[in-house]
């Protein structure tokens, strides 16, 4: 698979001044924005859930670029958590502007085989994990005067995916709720969604370990290959910044043309 990062970096002043809380940061999509997000000079918050190692390992990527940055533990599926991650990125840096709910996870079942706590797990983890996040930082956003949250989706939200209907349903209710938000947000604060398709990250280890898998994958792609966590990244630091200052409600598709939505 293909693992290369775009070459260019983003410029120090884009987010200089600026600090971020991001969910499930301590791997693929997350770690990679969050690695993004400091290059562009802001501080970060790497949230993660159980891999304290690896969180800690990007946050010390982050600091290397000049910004300030820690590694919360927070489970950001049930309220507590996402309050615990807010009161930290306030102890830390007084205040932040930039939210980004990534935390999530992939599992399925044929629907009559689905069990209610493999409902229960996925559902929470995306879906009830972004309205978590979000309810706990829009009070800060709203006496600061305002903010950006961007939510991490996916086409499965957008086409449904077979075998995977609960987490199809999580990754569409974000869609509705990133709509909903930035209607009754706006004017100060921004609300938008990045929708991927397929990505090189461990999230897929399991089906991408198949060659004839990751060949009838990418020949569905016009563009002919896989997204890398970077070029997800990419487009999440264009939300989260003023270069998208005029964006709101958007559903950013990045998926090589192999889904194509309004």
């Amino acid at each position: 698979m293909n693992n290369e990062k775009v070459e260019q970096r983003l410029p120090f002043c884009l987010l200089s001044g600026k600090s971020a809380i991001i969910t499930g940061a301590s791997r693929g999509i997350g770690r990679a924005t969050a690695i993004r997000l400091a290059e562009a000079g802001a501080n970060v918050i790497v949230n993660y859930l159980s891999s304290e190692s690896e969180a800690e390992a990007a946050a010390r990527e982050c600091r290397d670029y000049g910004v300030r940055s820690i590694a919360v533990q927070a489970d950001v599926s049930r309220p507590e958590g996402a309050d615990r991650l807010i009161k930290a990125a306030l102890d830390e840096f007084g205040g932040f502007d930039i939210v980004i709910a990534n935390a999530g996870i992939w599992e399925g079942d044929p629907v009559e085989e689905m069990t209610e706590e493999r409902w229960d797990r996925v559902i929470d983890a995306n879906l009830k994990g972004t309205w978590t996040v979000c309810k706990a930082a829009i009070p800060h956003f709203k006496s600061n005067g305002g903010g950006s949250i961007v939510i991490v989706s996916s086409t499965a939200g957008q086409r449904g995916e077979a075998g995977y209907s609960n987490y199809a349903a999580s990754k569409g209710g974000q869609i509705a709720f990133t709509k909903a938000l930035s209607n009754e947000l706006a004017p100060t604060i921004r609300v938008n969604a990045v929708a991927p398709g397929w990505v090189d990250t461990g999230l897929n280890d399991d089906v991408f370990c198949d060659p004839a898998f990751v060949k009838r994958v990418v020949a569905g792609i016009p563009l002919k290959r896989v997204a890398t966590a970077d070029d997800i990244a990419l487009s999440i630091a264009f939300l989260a910044s003023d270069w998208s200052r005029h964006i709101t409600g958007e559903i950013l598709n990045i998926n090589g043309g192999a889904v194509l939505c309004g």
